[in-house]
């Protein structure tokens, strides 16, 4: 009999993450309370006083993704000592992420693709966290002493990895971002933004 992985006690939690499973595999729209339902264990009277609604149970997922980015980046760029090389980790910190055999891009992207026209709350929550994004990059430009127009170029490049990776189905995308990341890093460090050369 295979092992169970033992659920989480809070009923809040349990439906978070099913409800993350389940939109990041399959899409928002295609998965309804139902299927939250089922996959968290918890009734649908219970799941709806703890969520009145599916957009509330997206940003709570939100949220979650939110942490779970942050959480990993900052571990991953705090295990690194130069400056220079923090900014890398960042790509390397995706090339890992890509290679999970459940990546399907970035969540946040997803979600308002799929419902930022029509929810303003997810539209807005997806923006706080590239701006979020941006502004941890900008810290580390600023700490690597280059300019920090240098933070969004790098964000550019970071974005456009994750979407090539999930459109292609291979990580390839992200040691082609960092080859780009280490040019545009060492084109700041001279002293030569490479928009202006």
């Amino acid at each position: 009999m295979a092992e169970q992985l033992e659920q989480p006690a809070d009923p809040r939690q349990r439906v978070v993450d099913a409800a993350d499973e389940l939109f990041y595999a399959r899409g928002i729209r295609a998965v309804g309370m139902d299927d939250v339902r089922t996959a968290s264990g918890v009734s649908l009277k219970r799941l709806y006083s703890l969520f009145p609604g599916k957009d509330s149970l997206v940003l709570a997922v939100l949220r979650k993704r939110h942490s779970m980015w942050t959480e990993g980046l900052s571990a991953a760029v705090e295990s690194v000592e130069e400056p220079r090389d923090r900014l890398l980790a960042v790509y390397d910190y995706l090339a890992e992420w890509f290679a999970q055999d459940s990546f399907r891009g970035c969540g946040f992207i997803n979600a308002f693709g799929e419902l930022g026209p029509t929810s303003p709350e997810v539209a807005a929550y997806a923006r706080e966290h590239k701006r979020s994004f941006q502004a941890q990059l900008v810290r580390m430009v600023a700490e690597a002493g280059v300019d920090v127009s240098l933070a969004p170029q790098l964000a550019i490049l970071a974005e456009g990895a994750q979407t090539t990776a999930a459109i292609e189905g291979s990580p390839d995308a992200a040691s082609h971002a960092r080859r780009a990341a280490e040019t545009l890093i060492d084109a700041a460090a001279a002293g030569t933004p490479a928009g202006r050369r």
